[in-house]
């Protein structure tokens, strides 16, 4: 679905609407200071590779059983974002697991508590967690869309909640989340093979895929934390190859002066805003932790080093700021 003319104007309204008044909104959560966990156990399901400290601390509107809502404002309005509960169950399990705080733990729970009812089927009949209202990315997302990045982080949730409680109904929820995983994106899935053979785990449904940076990340770690706890074989596969297809493409990212935010086609590139380079940085340094592969380590450390570029750092903001204006 295309923008329209009323498309665009509502994006705009919201837009202002976060960034020119004091009013909490998403992007209070969103754009935490990312963090790698000190304490990642690579070889064993234990923290979560991100700490989410900031998340945990979100201060948003909640519904009846105390799951978190973001206010999204104009015509979207209040919503749950799976991602978002997510990785706010993440942030407190790593707070639980920091200070031994079991109120961290329950907060922790009603979030995945969450995520085990309210997997729905695609159109395909793949099962899913969804986004009930319109999006905004290349083109307009009906409500009703789904991720990797959604079902990455959920399954994270839900590998930690199983092994902290034994209780079933996380490690079922989990497996039929990672379902969606091995199925190709015009099958119902959120995985797209490319013409090379390189297989993704696509952040948003659309065409031609785009291959986000930061939702390809954090979809790998779901599928690393449900082979922990299950040892399957072909979700290892799974994991291997797309690992293999980040270090293929990772210098595809690489502008030479800052990263990309995704690898779509256009005239001008996507780069990441000052918020998504960082939090690339942070990602690939916890990738490389988990896998010991020094091409990880090696480009979070060039990104770092464009991140203490001054001139780097404002040309970026610059582009990123004409991108927007032309192709939002």
């Amino acid at each position: 679905m295309k923008y329209s003319l009323k498309n665009r104007i509502n994006y705009w309204r919201r837009i202002f609407k976060v960034y020119l008044t004091k009013i909490p909104s998403y992007l209070n959560f969103w754009h935490e200071v990312p963090r790698v966990h000190e304490n990642i156990t690579p070889d064993r399901l234990g923290v979560y590779y991100m700490t989410f400290e900031d998340k945990a601390g979100y201060s948003g509107p909640r519904d009846k059983d105390g799951v978190i809502l973001f206010e999204y404002h104009a015509q979207i309005g209040t919503q749950y974002n799976p991602v978002a509960i997510a990785q706010y169950g993440l942030g407190n399990y790593n707070l639980f697991l920091d200070s031994g705080d079991k109120n961290f733990l329950k907060e922790a729970k009603i979030h995945a508590r969450w995520l085990v009812e309210n997997l729905e089927k695609s159109e395909k009949g793949i099962l899913v967690w969804k986004h009930h209202f319109e999006w905004q990315y290349k083109e307009l997302l009906p409500s009703g869309w789904y991720s990797a990045l959604s079902q990455g982080s959920g399954i994270s949730l839900l590998t930690r909640m199983y092994k902290e409680t034994g209780d079933d109904k996380y490690i079922k929820a989990a497996k039929d989340a990672m379902s969606s995983m091995f199925i190709e994106m015009e099958n119902g899935g959120v995985m797209h093979t490319d013409k090379s053979g390189n297989v993704w785990l696509e952040e948003y449904m659309v065409y031609p895929p785009t291959h986000i940076l930061n939702g390809f990340i954090w979809a790998i770690w779901g599928v690393w934390d449900y082979y922990l706890v299950t040892k399957d074989k072909q979700v290892l596969e799974l994991f291997k190859k797309c690992m293999e297809t980040l270090k293929l493409n990772i210098d595809n990212y690489d502008t030479g002066t800052w990263s990309l935010y995704d690898l779509s086609k256009q005239a001008m590139k996507m780069v990441a805003s000052p918020f998504y380079h960082s939090l690339h940085i942070v990602q690939l340094k916890a990738t490389y932790v988990l896998t010991g592969d020094k091409i990880f380590e090696d480009y979070a450390d060039k990104f770092y080093e464009y991140q203490n570029s001054r001139w780097k750092r404002y040309g970026a903001l610059v582009y990123k700021s004409v991108f927007k204006l032309l192709y939002f």
